[in-house]
């Protein structure tokens, strides 16, 4: 289990004595709840980020880069998400702890769920339990293959030599993705930006498109739940899906397990936030709040600069309580 820390007797804010106890070596406590990990003494702290990448996906800033820009811009609670990776959670613990703010373990999982790809955030996971293990290795490995034909599908438009460019851009071989073609295409000069690459190429109906079957909602679902996490929906404004059928996604979602929704993400306009708060009240999903920051120049907000979650809303970290665990 990954495990964020504090240090120190005791902790106050407002007057509030916050339960906390030395570790008996006079060096850092780790501080442990089911399902969440931080420093208790950000409890009462409300600037949460949940939804964050790091270099180990497509994110540009390294685990530890990312969280010591979180916490420069004000973030109380940070969350690694990174694309089906786990494998950069230790390094931004470690920043964490050195940053003084609290950190939250996840991951963001693929999902094909009918005709769409979706994306789901798991919540305080253990990326030690077996099933979200194996199953995220199962995603990553078929990764190198989708590259390859979206290769071959930029080749046919006359553009070549994608393929290798895009895994010398992923730090992370088994993790390259759109983003890192996305990336390679703007210093080709085909985009003014990673934005623009996404108007046209690399979607449904452009150069570089290849469909792919990523891991089915209930089987995704089940991974985060069983590694002691809790599920959200991640960006759900970004998949254009009609009332009906996000109506139908969110109940399949919550007789799968799922629990939450992003209500609050980078790329939602104020009106997505009003309507998301009333589709997460109308089908009992607690709300969450996200940047799906990337790193400078790629993100619509920075951590921290996320509006907050409308009153209406049960907040994902409602019930996240502060309790101790030597280890």
């Amino acid at each position: 289990m990954i495990l964020s820390s504090g240090s120190g007797a005791g902790h106050c804010r407002g007057g509030r004595r916050l339960p906390c106890r030395p570790s008996r070596s006079g060096g850092p406590r780790l501080w442990y709840t089911p399902g969440v990990l931080y420093p208790p003494w950000r409890l009462l702290g409300n600037n949460y980020d949940l939804h964050t990448h790091s270099s180990v996906s497509d994110g540009l800033l390294t685990p530890a880069e990312l969280v010591a820009w979180a916490a420069r811009r004000g973030t109380d609670v940070v969350a690694l998400t990174d694309h089906d990776e786990v494998g950069g959670l230790d390094e931004a613990l470690a920043a964490a702890e050195a940053a003084g703010i609290g950190f939250v373990p996840g991951v963001e999982v693929s999902v094909s769920w009918e005709s769409h790809t979706l994306h789901v955030v798991g919540l305080g996971i253990d990326p030690r339990a077996p099933a979200l293990r194996d199953g995220l290795a199962e995603i990553r490995a078929g990764r190198l293959e989708r590259a390859a034909r979206m290769a071959e599908s930029l080749a046919r438009a006359g553009i070549g030599g994608t393929f290798d460019a895009a895994v010398a851009l992923a730090r992370n071989r088994e993790m390259v993705g759109r983003t890192h073609f996305a990336r390679h295409l703007v210093e080709r000069g085909y985009a003014k930006d990673v934005k623009s690459v996404f108007k046209n190429y690399l979607v449904k109906g452009k150069p570089g498109f290849s469909p792919h079957a990523w891991a089915a909602l209930d089987e995704a679902v089940a991974w985060i739940v069983t590694a002691g996490g809790r599920a959200v929906i991640a960006h759900p404004g970004r998949y254009g899906l009609g009332p009906n059928v996000l109506a139908r996604l969110l109940e399949t979602f919550r007789a799968a397990g799922g629990t939450g929704i992003e209500v609050v993400t980078g790329n939602h306009t104020r009106d997505q936030i009003r309507d998301f708060a009333r589709l997460a009240v109308r089908h009992g999903l607690l709300a969450s709040r996200g940047s799906d920051y990337h790193g400078p120049g790629e993100s619509f907000v920075d951590p921290a600069g996320l509006p907050p979650l409308p009153p209406e809303c049960v907040p994902v970290w409602h019930d996240w309580t502060a309790g101790a665990l030597q280890h």
